[in-house]
This record gives C-alpha cells, structure tokens and sequence, in this order.
C-alpha cells in the first residue's frame, strides 16, 4: 500500500496550517472598541410663558439617549440671568443657581416658582461624564405681561397658542 502523503507533503501542510493560524492571531487585536459616549437631549412638555409673582410652573421633561453605556452619568444645573425665582426637582430638592446636582432618572419634573414681577428667564444645563463632556441647554422666558391670550413654550424655544374651549 502507498502511503497518502509523503514527508514533503506532510511538512508543507504543517507550514500551511501554522502560517493561517500565525495570521490569524496577529490579526486580532486585544483593545475592544467600547463606546463610553452617547448623544443625548431632554425633551419638555409645553411651558406656559407668563407668570405672576408667586406661581409656580410645572416643567415635565424626559431625558432621550441614543445609547446606553452603563457607567454614563448624568448632572443638572441652572442660571437665571433675568429675574428672581426658585427651581426645585420633582423630590422637593430645590436647587441653587450655579450648582451641579446629581440627575439619577430620565424622567422626571422641575419646578419653577416665580419670585418677583419682572421678566424671568432660566437656563437648565444637562451634562454628562463623557470625555469631553457632552452639554445640553433648555431656555425658558416668563413675563408678567396680562394679554388675552395665552401661550407656551416648546423646548425648542416655539411659541404656540393656547385656545381655550367653552
């Protein structure tokens, strides 16, 4: 009986095999490729624009990520450039102007209470832990001016009328 392969044949497959599993294991790499950073925006319900001394607005927002990474963390902060009021979370934390707080749900409510007579106007800052850190901004105006008719504010910074039926 012959044999099916001879020593050449035998050695050349053996070099073969060992060369496919060379570069096969080169070729790998050890860094996996996480992604540690998702975009992300807070959408709001419709805000009404005036309000007195006072009063108080509810402000439903809703945190939407396009990805979820497990470490991502999240802060809220706000300014208030024109005007005088409070802001509080939907827990009863109120929050001062200028620092960071923890936001630890994506859904959640702020409460702004109007504090004086004038125009106010508030800036809510959202960021997270990313590097760099990814910012995101709300801007909401109020006046007490007494007009007819009523309107709110969209996250977007659009005003639309609000009609009331009888």
């Amino acid at each position: 009986m012959k044999p099916i392969m001879n020593k050449k044949g035998l050695f050349a497959l053996v070099c073969a095999l060992m060369g496919m599993t060379f570069s096969i294991l080169t070729s790998c790499s050890d860094d996996l490729d996480v992604q540690q950073s998702y975009p992300f925006t807070v959408e709001t319900m419709p805000v009404p624009k005036r309000i007195v001394k006072g009063e108080t607005v509810e402000i439903r927002c809703e945190l939407k990520r396009e990805g979820r990474f497990s470490d991502a963390r999240y802060t809220i902060r706000y300014f208030q450039p024109d005007g005088e009021g409070k802001l509080r979370m939907d827990d009863g934390m109120v929050l001062l102007p200028n620092d960071r707080y923890p936001l630890d749900r994506e859904v959640f409510r702020l409460y702004y209470t109007s504090e004086c007579e004038d125009q106010q106007s508030i800036d809510i800052y959202f960021e997270d832990n990313s590097e760099p850190a990814q910012l995101f901004q709300l801007t909401f105006d109020f006046n007490n001016e007494t007009e007819d008719e009523d309107t709110v504010v969209m996250s977007s910074g659009e005003e639309l009328p609000v009609v009331v039926s009888q």
